[in-house]
């Protein structure tokens, strides 16, 4: 814990999630918030308005009528959806950076992040027919302590890419072997310091864990399948070729609804391309 809030105390000096992201979680976790709130707090960023009003705009959405008034727009995407556009804007926001090498593509990364978030919703709404707003904050937040690591410890984290290879040690012991942390724990604290809901935050914390309690339904589980899904179809966080399996309940949930699973597998590269067009990414 020391060495993830000293990595996090670092990051912030160097990025944050905007503040606007904050309030907004704040007014998703609040029963007694309006769409007016939501509205109030959208017009102190005009960058946002803009990116908002072109968004809902987008083929994405696929409006016949343009939106042109951000009360309409926030009536149109939703508290939870409003606020899963903002936190994705501003994840692909950190991932513009320098820090490119020959091992390590922040585009890569945010084309996993993003690809997770697609797939971990299509899970929640297509095979348990339950809403996917929070699943898909677990996938494109399940990897925000990746983005701290690279900020925060540079060159540590570049020597932990160039010794990850198929069938070597995990990502998460060679974190605690060079960081005495791992990206788990760092997107756990970040999630309860920005006031994700817990089962959300817990499951960006438990998503590389091989507990044999996890249950399909639960976020990790949707989680841990999505990033399996998404590893078969060649979008890797890092690097191609790592080991990526499942823990004994998913694999037999997974084998046991095998014909949706690959109907879900041959629609979410579409779903990915739609995202990117919005996103620009």
């Amino acid at each position: 814990m020391p060495s993830a809030r000293k990595l996090l105390d670092k990051f912030k000096t160097i990025r944050t999630l905007p503040h606007i992201v904050t309030r907004l979680v704040q007014l998703v976790n609040d029963d007694e918030s309006t769409l007016q709130d939501f509205e109030e707090v959208i017009r102190l960023d005009p960058a946002l308005v803009a990116r908002l009003l072109t968004l809902v705009n987008s083929s994405y959405f696929g409006l016949t009528r343009k939106v042109d008034s951000i009360s309409r727009a926030v009536a149109l995407l939703g508290m939870k959806n409003l606020h899963n556009i903002a936190v994705t804007d501003a994840i692909q926001g950190m991932l513009r950076t320098d820090s490119s090498s020959t091992e390590f593509s922040p585009q890569r990364l945010w084309l996993h992040s993003a690809a997770s978030g697609i797939c971990c919703k299509m899970i929640a709404e297509r095979i348990f027919t339950i809403n996917g707003d929070d699943a898909y904050l677990c996938g494109i937040l399940h990897d925000i302590g990746l983005i701290v690591e690279m900020e925060a410890a540079r060159e540590s984290f570049l020597h932990l890419i160039d010794q990850l290879a198929p069938g070597g040690p995990p990502i998460i012991e060679l974190e605690h072997e060079l960081l005495a942390t791992d990206h788990c724990q760092i997107g756990y604290i970040l999630a309860k310091e920005w006031r994700i809901p817990d089962a959300i935050a817990e499951a960006i914390r438990d998503h590389h864990h091989d507990s044999g309690q996890i249950t399909p339904q639960s976020p990790t589980g949707i989680l841990q399948m999505s990033e399996y899904i998404i590893q078969q179809l060649n979008f890797p966080a890092i690097k191609e070729g790592l080991a990526n399996s499942l823990v004994p309940t998913l694999a037999a949930h997974i084998q046991s609804n095998v014909e949706e699973y690959k109907v879900l597998a041959e629609d979410l590269p579409e779903e990915l391309e739609k995202t990117r067009k919005m996103y620009g990414g």
